[in-house]
């Protein structure tokens, strides 16, 4: 077994360098001052000044940022709702119906969603006249709808390991439902609220089969951008890009990450009553 151990430390160490190895790649490239994103001619900063100054993936970073944030905001929204509806009556007839739709849309695949939605937004654009236009709006509601499943299903676990002697004691001092769930039912299951939010504001972010399926001639999304300038070749300003992503990102979630982690070591965690 100790023989073992050398061997699977090597393992882990050859499966991060495969994660992290086209990271770097990518990052590296993005300082190179040929146009060819293979070819290394010396370092030079010409990429990112030619990225802030491509009005295209400016305005198709913009529009995915919108459409990720109000996505994430509504999925997770109408996540929590259904996750404390399913929680809190467990005698609701077609209980496990609901649970089906609810996170169907995260099994199926993204090219049966995005033909989904595009049949959708045509019957109901012949039906009653909406949306006159595919763009934003019907980009937003199909994330929203995906991202629903994710946020329904980590929340719902969350409140699954909910202690009931909590609420029932709340009410015995008179609380009322309203309060309870903003005073104390929130304030518990915020850490998961907030990496809901953000897995499906990453999740809509990075969409490309589903907004290409949705969208209009008009509005373009950054995977659609970038996979359309695949065509023309690439270029290391979309390694810029790609770089500047990796920092935002990874400085966010590490401030979110020691955050929660203060949070968790300085409050009281709840646990399941043993009874």
């Amino acid at each position: 077994m100790y023989n073992l151990f050398p061997r699977l430390r090597g393992a882990l160490w050859l499966g991060y360098f495969f994660m992290l190895a086209p990271l770097i790649y990518v990052i590296v490239y993005s300082f190179n001052d040929s146009r060819f994103v293979s070819v290394w001619s010396g370092f030079s900063l010409k990429w990112y000044h030619h990225l802030w100054n491509n009005k295209v993936l400016m305005k198709a970073t913009g529009i995915s940022l919108q459409v990720a944030f109000l996505s994430a905001s509504i999925a997770v929204l109408l996540g929590t709702i259904a996750a404390v509806t399913y929680t809190r009556f467990p005698q609701m007839r077609g209980r496990r119906f609901f649970s089906f739709i609810s996170i169907a849309p995260m099994v199926l695949p993204e090219v049966v969603l995005g033909m989904a939605f595009l049949m959708a937004y045509l019957v109901l654009q012949d039906w009653v006249g909406l949306p006159r236009n595919r763009g934003m709006l019907t980009i937003i509601i199909a994330h929203a709808t995906i991202g629903m499943a994710y946020a329904f299903i980590m929340i719902r676990n969350r409140l699954k390991n909910f202690d009931s002697a909590v609420i029932e004691a709340a009410m015995d001092l008179g609380a009322t439902p309203l309060s309870i769930f903003f005073k104390i039912t929130i304030p518990i299951i915020a850490p998961t609220l907030i990496s809901a939010w953000l897995l499906v504001f990453i999740l809509s972010f990075d969409d490309l089969v589903v907004a290409s399926f949705v969208s209009g001639a008009e509005v373009t999304t950054l995977p659609m951008a970038i996979f359309s300038s695949i065509k023309f070749g690439l270029t290391p300003e979309i390694n810029a890009l790609a770089t500047v992503m990796i920092v935002i990102l990874s400085v966010g979630l590490l401030l979110i990450s020691r955050k929660l982690t203060q949070k968790d070591e300085s409050g009281i965690i709840l646990q399941p009553s043993a009874e």
